[in-house]
This record gives C-alpha cells, sequence and structure tokens, in this order.
C-alpha cells in the first residue's frame, strides 16, 4: 500500500531537503516536498523522482496558516495512509546582540519554531487518527544551548525542542512517534560550498555533515520497532568539538 510523507523545508536537492525527500522516495513512499521557492523544491522532486521514486512539489512558506494547511489538503487529496511528517524548515546567520532587531528575531522564531507550530496543528490531527506514524523534526545544537551572536537563532532552536517534547509526550501513547533531531555541525550542502567554502577546507575529509548520512538516519527513526522508540537523537562529524 502506497504512503505519503510531507516534508517542510525541502530546500536545495543539494542540502538535507533534497537529501530527505531522495531518501524516503527510494524507499518507496510517495514524497510531497514543500518549500517557499518553487524553482528549489521543484528541483529537489525532480531528482528524487529520477529514480522511479514518486515525488511532488509544492511552494510552501511555513509562516503562513493557510499555506501549511494547503499541503496538508493535497497530502489528504491523495488518499494515501501518512507515513511521516518533517519539519526541516529553518535558517542561520551570525548577528551580534546589539545588531538584532526585532524583526529578525520574530522571522527567525517564526521560521524556526512557529511553523513548527502550524504544522503540528494539523499534523497530529490526521497521525493520532491512524494511530500511527512518525513526526520528526531538524534542531540542531542551538536547540540546547545558547552562543554568543547566536541569541536569535538559539531561542527558536529552543522552543522547537520544547514543544517537540510536549508533542511525544502527549501523543507518542496515541501512536505517534515524535523525535527531534539535532544536527549539531555544518552540513556539507550548496550552502556551504556556496557561502563559506574555506571553511570546508578548514574542517578537511568528514569534517562536515553529509546530507544523505542525516536521511538515513531520519529513516531509522522512522522504521525504529514501537517498543524503542528514540525521542532525541543527536549527530556530529567524528572531530567535531562539542
Amino acid at each position: 500500500m502506497t504512503e505519503s510523507v510531507l516534508f517542510f523545508g525541502a530546500g536545495s536537492p543539494d542540502g538535507l531537503g533534497g537529501a530527505l525527500a531522495r531518501k524516503f522516495a527510494s524507499e518507496g513512499q510517495h514524497v510531497i516536498v514543500t518549500g517557499r521557492t518553487l524553482e528549489k523544491v521543484q528541483a529537489s522532486a525532480d531528482l528524487a523522482s529520477e529514480d522511479g521514486g514518486s515525488c511532488e512539489a509544492l511552494a510552501v512558506d511555513v509562516t503562513r496558516e493557510e499555506e501549511v494547511g494547503a499541503a496538508f489538503d493535497l497530502l489528504e487529496q491523495r488518499g494515501h495512509s501518512v507515513a511521516a511528517i518533517i519539519y526541516n524548515a529553518g535558517s542561520n546567520a551570525i548577528i551580534p546582540f546589539e545588531e538584532l532587531s526585532a524583526s529578525q528575531f520574530e522571522s527567525f522564531w517564526r521560521i524556526g519554531c512557529y511553523g513548527a507550530f502550524l504544522v503540528a496543528k494539523r499534523a497530529m490531527r490526521l497521525l493520532a487518527a491512524q494511530g500511527q506514524g512518525s513526526l520528526l523534526f531538524t534542531g540542531a545544537s542551538a536547540s540546547t544551548r545558547g552562543k554568543a551572536n547566536f541569541a536569535h537563532f538559539a531561542s527558536a532552536k529552543a522552543g522547537l525542542r520544547n514543544l517537540v517534547q510536549s508533542l511525544a509526550r502527549e501523543y507518542g501513547p496515541q501512536g505517534v512517534h515524535v523525535a527531534h533531531v539535532i544536527v549539531d555541525g555544518v552540513i556539507n550542502g550548496d550552502i556551504l560550498r556556496t557561502r563559506f567554502p574555506q571553511y570546508l577546507e578548514q574542517v578537511g575529509p568528514e569534517g562536515s555533515l553529509e546530507p544523505a548520512a542525516i536521511a538515513d538516519a531520519f529513516w531509522y527513526l522512522h522504521n525504529q520497532p514501537r517498543s524503542a522508540w528514540t525521542h532525541e537523537l543527536d549527530l556530529r562529524p567524528f572531530k567535531e568539538n562539542w
């Protein structure tokens, strides 16, 4: 029986979102990828479909309730059972606190935390009714600690982590596997290679996280037996200083 997976924050085909789409599509799931820029998420969908996977794209701003709702409407129209819903939306930047504006702070929170709330509101209605399925979120090292120049990012990620814990405790007994993946380190995607190529040279081989390896971890979480669920999993390169 065909199952569907809905991704928020699919982003570039060369990043984590694209790797997640390819992984789940390759395992036989019908994948719906969403992101703010249709061109990028369509590229992710096309790449995931190349090896025979089933994938479609939709432009969605996770901070807009009506657009999140449209993604779930599409999901329900497909008529499949829902295997997983994954929230990977977020952004980061170095901003000293004295330079951080109220609008910037709110923007990071809206994408990093508020959007996850909007997604969870619709997701739980579906997954709890099924009595099964996964709701997975991408976190960061900032989920557990605030570093200088990252007050905006740490606030959003810490809020997300606590939201996810609350959801897990409330909906786990109803059969929904809610998990939080802390990605501790930089991801070797197109953003890093384009903006900070010197950093890749600095960390050297296997000093950054490979998107496909992270996607494998998400797939592992999704397939865990109910008798041994993981709620929080942290991933980092072997040489990461933590």
